[in-house]
């Protein structure tokens, strides 16, 4: 079946066909072509009102991805709600004197703080002392506290539409704390446990996420989600096309109708007059 697309990212779309490319910052110039389309792929974040909303188009990576994953405060409470049981404890507060002392008090030494809206690895802070909380407090309007979770390796699972494309390990940074990539983290492709890739799966179930790269942590061998990434990296995905193949084939099976050969049921006996 032929879709007509429309991208906004013209690297993570390369090669996808019949596929028209917009600059972002023209999309109000095409209305009736975004209109028209059958999906409108990877638009940014302050695009999703107007494409969503305004002029009624499907975007993908999914709404949900997009909302949830902006923040990493609504992302966390987005797992609070849904796996509980596999959510570092965290706090989460307005900055200010009193609930700065509340979370450095009630938190287990060391802990981990975050930046609600970094990515790639930055924004996160390995918080050992009173300094350390200090300096934190100082270049943030929300307090984010989290558990420290001893581990010197993290999984990447990433998952498009509802299947697993990838897991594989990170393992630290040469400095320390940091398993991402960006950061200096290494790639390991060990097999993943299934409970972590099975956790990943669940989340993007529930919540609607259809384009992620989940970070799952393992304590004594239960999973915890750490966060996602909506945009992630291609390091850990190897050579060819198997990722757009998996983003061409969610898309097409969303797009067929769900009955292409009408209802099954029996129509309806009407009375009859006699």
């Amino acid at each position: 079946m032929s879709m007509h697309l429309v991208s906004f990212d013209i690297f993570r779309t390369l090669g996808f066909p019949d596929t028209t490319v917009l600059k972002p910052e023209q999309f109000l110039r095409h209305k009736e072509l975004l209109r028209e389309a059958d999906w409108v792929l990877f638009p940014e974040y302050w695009q999703l009102n107007a494409l969503v909303h305004g002029l009624k188009c499907r975007v993908f990576p999914s709404e949900a991805s997009y909302r949830i994953g902006h923040d990493k405060v609504e992302m966390t409470r987005a797992f609070q709600a849904v796996a509980p049981e596999h959510t570092p404890w965290t706090m989460i507060e307005a900055n200010g004197p009193v609930e700065r002392d509340m979370i450095w008090d009630a938190m287990v030494h060391p802990f981990v703080a975050k930046l609600p809206k970094a990515s790639m690895g930055e924004g996160v802070w390995l918080i050992e002392s009173r300094e350390d909380w200090r300096r934190y407090c100082e270049r943030t309007d929300v307090l984010y506290a989290q558990e420290y979770l001893p581990l010197d390796r993290d999984a990447r699972v990433v998952v498009v539409g509802d299947q697993m494309l990838t897991a594989y390990w990170r393992t630290q940074a040469d400095q320390g704390f940091y398993n991402n990539v960006a950061q200096g983290g290494r790639i390991d492709n060990s097999p993943v446990p299934p409970a972590m890739t099975a956790l990943a799966l669940r989340l993007a179930r529930d919540l609607g996420v259809d384009h992620a790269g989940f970070d799952i942590a393992l304590v004594d061998g239960h999973p915890y989600v750490l966060e996602f990434n909506r945009l992630f990296g291609n390091k850990g995905l190897g050579q060819g096309t198997e990722l757009q193949e998996a983003i061409l084939g969610y898309l097409r099976e969303q797009t067929e109708p769900e009955d292409p050969d009408g209802p099954t049921e029996p129509p309806p006996i009407w009375p009859v007059a006699v």
